[in-house]
């Protein structure tokens, strides 16, 4: 990389913990960009000081964002602006998407510098399944709000993956025990830091750990399982699934629906559709 960047949005990841986690490529781009949106001055201040730079840089964050955005995507188009979040990569938890949203709908160029990210960083510290999984953000701090979030994904076939702080945790963790079932999970905090920990377990002895033992410190993730495989069809909930479908549909079609929807055998089920009949 040249170290003339060309007009556009830059999106840079920037370590969660470790600064020896910035990528060579994010220290180029930072150390040359025209400008650099922040969540906080501060740190990513200390970020510039640690590759030995300054840059002029602007805040924009959740309280701003819509006053500020407008700007930025004027400028774009003869300045190369970086987007980065305090930790991590910008977009995941934060406004980011609404300026890349309008700087493309604008025609200016979008280029992504990836780097670290907590929740996958998460996911490969927690020993769960890893092939599927959904990025659930903070849960609502009401508990009304929370039990109506948790409830949505219930069903959901795929590791989950939270955002939570300290004075929480023990609070939300009984929440997704009582939503979810008592699931294995994983708490884990620091991330990268001298103090990285990976805690496992289900999700109530979790709850009581950290119900007993206070807040801990640090950014944490919460990981949990996918929900078990469902519990098989019984002789009953074939028959009053097939004397439903049977007001609807011939035998062989009953059989059909009823054998994809309980994931039953079709031949047996049409054999009791016939008897019924």
């Amino acid at each position: 990389m040249t170290d003339t960047l060309v007009p556009g949005l830059y999106i840079v990841a920037t370590p969660i913990g470790n600064l020896g986690d910035l990528s060579p490529r994010a220290a180029q781009v930072l150390s040359h960009a025209d400008l650099i949106a922040v969540e906080d001055t501060r740190v990513t201040a200390g970020l510039l000081r640690h590759i030995g730079v300054k840059r002029p840089m602007i805040a924009y964050h959740d309280h701003n964002a819509d006053r500020v955005r407008p700007g930025l995507i004027a400028r774009l188009g003869s300045e190369a602006i970086a987007l980065v979040s305090d930790a991590g990569t910008p977009l995941i938890s934060d406004p980011g998407y609404k300026l890349v949203r309008d700087a493309r709908a604008a025609g200016h160029a979008v280029v992504t510098i990836p780097g670290p990210c907590a929740a996958v960083a998460a996911l490969t510290l927690a020993g769960l399944p890893t092939d599927r999984f959904l990025f659930a953000g903070f849960l609502p701090s009401k508990a009304g709000a929370r039990a109506e979030a948790i409830a949505e994904i219930t069903s959901v076939r795929a590791t989950l993956v939270f955002y939570e702080s300290g004075p929480r945790l023990a609070a939300t963790l009984a929440a997704l025990e009582q939503g979810l079932g008592n699931r294995e999970a994983a708490v884990t905090r620091e991330i990268t830091k001298k103090f990285e920990e990976a805690v496992t377990g289900t999700l109530s002895s979790l709850a009581m750990r950290y119900a007993e033992a206070g807040p801990p410190k640090g950014e944490i993730v919460v990981v949990v399982a996918p929900p078990g495989a469902p519990e098989a069809a019984n002789e009953a909930d074939a028959d009053a699934a097939l004397a439903e479908a049977l007001t609807r549909l011939p035998a062989s079609k009953a059989a059909g629906e009823v054998a994809k929807k309980l994931n039953l055998d079709r031949r047996e089920l049409y054999a009791r559709a016939l008897a019924m009949k």
